[in-house]
Parts: C-alpha cells; structure tokens; sequence
C-alpha cells in the first residue's frame, strides 16, 4: 500500500426518511426531527411493528437515463441510484469527460438486497406458476446490482464490487474504497449503501426476532437510542453514497473538500448470529485499528457517531468499547446516535452517518441523540442528548457493526494541506 497517497471525500449524496437530499437530511438531523412513521406502503395489521422510516417523498423517475430502467430495478437499486446521482453532481466531476474511466470504482452495496421483488416474484411463482416470473427477477434482486447499475449508467470501467456485512455494509464499503486508492488502483470511487428492506417479509423476518420496536401509538419517539425505555430498532430504507478521491486528484480539479479519511478498522467478533459480546470487545478492536491507522489518539477525537440502533444490548456494548478504547475521556467525547431520528437504514446506515460525520466537521454541528429521556443501565457518557450542540469537530468517528460480528470503524478528520 502507498501509504503517501491521500483520500478525501468530496461528493454526498443521501435519500433517508429525514429529507431526499443532503441539505434536507442535514437540516433534520440538527434540528433533531424524527422521520419514524406508521407504515403505510402495505397493511401492517397482522404485524406487532407497524412503523418505520420510509423515504416518503422519493422518486426515482429523474435518477435513470432510461425510465424502463425504474421498472428492471428494485427499490435498493433505485435509492443507490439517486444516492450516487447526487454525490457525483455534488462532487461536480465532469463524468461524460473522464480520461480514465478506469481509475473510477464503484461499492455501493446493500445488506438484504432485492427483498421486494423475491416476494412479490416467490409470490407469483407460488400463486401462478413459473412461466409468469419476470426474466428481471434475478438481476433485480442480486446485492451487486446497486454497483453493476451505477457502473454502467456513467460508464465507470474501476475496480467495482459489492460488500454484504449486514449493518456494517457501508462503512466496508467506503473503507475498502479508501484501501484501493491507497494501493494505487483507482483515484476515485462511488461508495455507500442502501436497503429497501420494508416490505412484509422484512417486517415479519425482524419482528419474529422481537428486534423492532412497538411503540406504535408514538412513532416518532419509537428510536431512543441509550434511553432506559427503548425496546428495539426501527427499521429504514434509504441510501447513502459519497465520493471518495485521491486528494491530488481531488486538487487538480479543485474540488471541494468535506474533510480526509484518515483510518479504518474492522474485526469479528466470533461470538453469535446477531449480538455483540457483552464485553464490545470486537467493536472496540475495529475504532482501535481505525485510529492506529489515522495516527490518532482517542483524546484527539471530537465525536464519535455511534451505531446505537436503540437495543438494550447493543447500546450497551457499544458504550462498554467506548470506554475500554477511551479511558477516561470516554465521559468527555461528544457522542450520538443519528438513528434516533432517521431510524436504522441497515446496510445503508454508514453511508449516510458518514455523510453526517463529514457535515458536522463542516458546520462545527454535533447532531442530537433524541428521545433520550431517562439513560438506561451503564449509559452514562454524553450522548448529546436531543439537542444539536455547536463545537468544533477536527476528528469524527463512524462506527457500524452487523449481524455475523462485522465490526467497522471509519475516521473522518478536517482536511489540512
């Protein structure tokens, strides 16, 4: 790896069910809005969990060259899409007049895929028989196929892969882009996430989990990440994608700059299907290789945006890394869990926190945890509870850990030449 080589981000583009654009999601955040609604995109009567953060207002019509394309695509795809459409515009990358299409990657990923089209294809295999399947089926619901379509759509010949870590998907995502510009093979990337996971399969596969909230009569204040009275996650679809560049690269063209990605750490934590271990020791591993690599200390962290997702033990562990990286300046870093107001995206949830980690670097804009009333049970540090709090953000973290014991932990500090 060439390790003199630079990366910095200087394109952000996220659909969340807080806004469907940056300046929107960002608006939202700092003023601690929930995006958390009832369901309305099927009957959820049969269902314990009847809300969830929808992107409301989304419309894939103008993110497509081609409007057939809407109908071959499933949702995820669609989110990516839009997602990447607006990093690369912010990016202001010239990309019909690119002179190496070959130094532009794509990995954008997703944690679930195509659930909507695998029900509703199962649905008329089982109900009309297989002759009546789309031929789309196949390539619609494939995880790749957020990465393949965007490739194609601006003609991205780069390294180009998708990474399924579950809830960690994006921050890999965007790490593994940081690592190839770092190896010298490509100068710039596309790299996110995104899930379209509410749909009635989605639904029941979390509830029978008794993983989601139930807090139906109050949606907004369902995601209380950290809060004695939290009882499970919220469910969202979106995406988030950014544009990660080589900073000479970056400079040639005078782009603006968020700020520099300085580290990345990941680990396993071998221990269970879908919890942490009490200890936190495999999220503390993946922030402690993030900030040897960055060359940091933990005192030279500003904020850290957490993966907290609302579960009892997730925060909980979570806070417990915290500490053991931390010390004692654990109590004295500015945390928060921006999933209290956009609920959990999944495999697009890095994607767009590390959107909100670049933001608040830019703005000096620590964003709220809301809903969080009473601190539950070892929650003890500064969790920026439901108001945004100005300060200066040199240094963030953005940690996400998935189902299978992903653990990943990406650095973002202000750039400096």
């Amino acid at each position: 790896m060439n390790s003199d080589r630079r990366v910095v981000i200087t394109g952000l583009g996220a659909v969340t069910p807080v806004g469907s654009d940056v300046e929107t999601f960002w608006s939202n955040l700092k003023n601690g809005v929930s995006g958390i609604r009832t369901i309305d995109a099927f009957d959820t009567t049969a269902y314990d969990c009847k809300i969830g953060g929808q992107a409301r207002d989304f419309d894939p019509k103008p993110f497509f060259k081609n409007p057939k394309d809407v109908r071959r695509t499933d949702r995820f795809t669609q989110l990516s899409m839009a997602a990447a459409k607006m990093a690369l515009d912010d990016s202001g990358i010239d990309v019909e007049n690119l002179e190496r299409r070959d130094r532009f990657g794509v990995i954008v990923s997703t944690g679930i895929g195509g659930l909507k089209t695998l029900q509703d294809q199962l649905t008329i295999l089982l109900t009309k028989g297989p002759s009546r399947n789309s031929p789309f089926t196949i390539p619609m619901l494939i995880s790749n196929m957020a990465s393949g379509f965007i490739s194609m759509e601006f003609n991205l010949r780069g390294p180009n892969l998708c990474i399924v870590t579950a809830c960690a998907t994006s921050n890999n995502a965007i790490g593994e882009s940081w690592r190839i510009i770092k190896s010298g093979d490509a100068d710039v990337f596309l790299a996110g996430g995104s899930e379209a996971s509410i749909v009635e399969i989605g639904l029941a596969g979390f509830g029978a989990m008794r993983a989601l909230s139930t807090r139906n009569d109050e949606p907004e204040r369902a995601s209380r990440p950290f809060d004695r009275d939290r009882d499970g996650f919220v469910m969202s679809e979106g995406a988030g994608v950014v544009v990660v560049e080589e900073l000479e690269h970056a400079k040639a063209r005078r782009a603006k700059i968020y700020c520099e990605i300085t580290g990345y750490g990941l680990s396993a934590d071998a221990f269970h299907m879908t919890a942490p271990p009490p200890d936190g020791e495999g999220a503390a591993r993946a922030m402690q290789l993030a900030l040897e690599h960055a060359r940091l200390s933990p005192e030279q962290v500003d904020y850290i945006n957490a993966h907290a997702t609302s579960t009892d033990i997730g925060d909980i562990c979570e806070t417990r890394a915290i500490k053991q990286v931390f010390g004692d300046y654990a109590y004295k870093v500015a945390i928060s869990s921006t999933k209290s107001m956009t609920g959990h995206l999944l495999g697009g949830a890095g994607g767009v926190e590390m959107a909100a980690c670049a933001l608040a670097i830019r703005d000096s804009v620590i964003p709220p945890t809301i809903n969080l009333e009473n601190p539950g049970k070892e929650c003890d540090l500064d969790y920026t509870p439901n108001v945004a709090r100005e300060r200066k953000v040199r240094v963030a973290l953005n940690n996400s850990f998935g189902f299978g014991g992903h653990n990943a932990t990406l650095v973002a500090s202000a750039f400096e030449e």
